[in-house]
């Protein structure tokens, strides 16, 4: 966006009233307007921001954002976030849970992507292909990899085994490289965020005692564990027997099929959240995936969930840029992030913005801009 066109928008941007709590709608009212027609305008207040804010439709559960963490919860300063970001490249995000739980297909949908990811040691040399599906065939399975899609080179995974029926030794394997990487002193080493996924197919280990484990002995400190309840469309032919089990012919259980559907859904995660938040380290959040083999999956719940739970608005900057699920996000984060806290500023200290300041905190939160600011 031009300098020229930001300081009109500048200029666009209602007056806060002193004596009012809201904040004014955009208006048409010159530097001439009188003191009552301010007045009129901060009593219709902050339509803009809220309405931008709401596009992204609400996830399907809320989210915890009890802190799960034995250290307190804690933000940097601002500039010392903004020296803290620009060590950070990409988004880090170690993803866990069982074999089959539809893990490197969720990833595909999020980078876009129908391709196998490159694979990567911790020094950042690239590993053959046919080397890793050997080692993995063989049970073998390294979460110190590195896993980077082309289509969006801007996040980089960790794939824990499934470590369900593993030995101690593979847990406190993947224990160690949880609480260290959480707290890693190189900033570009950290994991971000956790993905721990719990597929609907298995009905009778809904959660595992090795799930328990995790969320009883892994603190993860100020890093967020997100639920993913994933495959949750095969609920479908559950739903169906059932149906069928109560007496119900065909064509009758098909009518009831999507409301039981989302019953048996609704008592499954329950269960599950009634298993994990009472753990000694709880998860952050729970989302539902469904139709993840679909390429038109949409993965725009995850990724507002995900940067819901982070800590810092840096880390929240890099994600929402980085994702391509939605550019409705970007617009959500702009807005509630940057926009807001200008048009909450007086008169006096809104003239005093730096436009190019502006321009670079408002559209750092969308993907490929090239703004830079020194």
């Amino acid at each position: 966006m031009a300098p020229g066109r930001m300081r009109k928008w500048l200029r666009l941007l209602p007056v806060q009233s002193g004596s009012h709590p809201h904040h004014a709608r955009q208006s048409d009212t010159s530097n001439s307007a009188s003191s009552s027609t301010e007045a009129t305008a901060t009593i219709v207040a902050s339509d803009l921001t809220r309405n931008v804010v709401n596009l992204v439709p609400p996830q399907i559960e809320t989210t915890s954002q009890a802190a799960t963490s034995s250290e307190p919860v804690y933000r940097l300063n601002s500039k010392m976030a903004e020296e803290y970001m620009k060590k950070i490249k990409r988004f880090r995000i170690l993803v866990m849970g069982r074999a089959n739980a539809g893990k490197t297909t969720i990833l595909q949908r999020v980078c876009n992507s129908t391709d196998k990811p490159e694979i990567f040691d911790g020094m950042g040399n690239k590993i053959d292909s046919v080397v890793v599906q050997g080692t993995l065939a063989h049970g073998y399975h390294d979460i110190k990899h590195e896993l980077v899609f082309r289509s969006n080179p801007g996040f980089l995974f960790h794939d824990s085994c499934g470590f369900e029926a593993g030995s101690t030794q593979q847990f406190d394997q993947m224990k160690d490289f949880v609480v260290g990487h959480a707290a890693a002193r190189s900033v570009k080493e950290r994991i971000h965020a956790i993905w721990f996924c719990i597929p609907m197919t298995d009905y009778h280990r809904t959660v595992t005692a090795a799930e328990q484990k995790f969320f009883d002995e892994c603190d993860t400190g100020h890093v967020p564990v997100i639920v993913l309840v994933t495959k949750a469309d095969a609920l479908h032919l559950d739903a169906i027997q059932e149906l069928e089990d109560g007496g119900l012919e065909i064509e009758e259980a098909e009518k009831k099929l999507t409301q039981q559907e989302g019953e048996l859904l609704e008592n499954r995660l329950a269960y599950i959240k009634h298993n994990l938040d009472k753990c000694k380290f709880p998860p952050r959040g729970y989302v539902v995936l469904e139709k993840m083999d679909e390429e038109s999956a949409n993965t725009t719940t995850l990724m507002q969930c995900t940067a819901n739970m982070l800590s810092e608005e840096g880390l929240q900057r890099l994600l929402v840029s980085t994702q391509q699920s939605t550019i409705t996000l970007c617009v959500e984060y702009a807005v509630k992030k940057t926009l807001r806290r200008r048009m909450e500023l007086g008169l006096k200290d809104r003239l005093q913005i730096n436009v190019k300041r502006f321009e670079y905190d408002l559209l750092g939160w969308f993907p490929n801009c090239g703004v830079t600011w020194e």
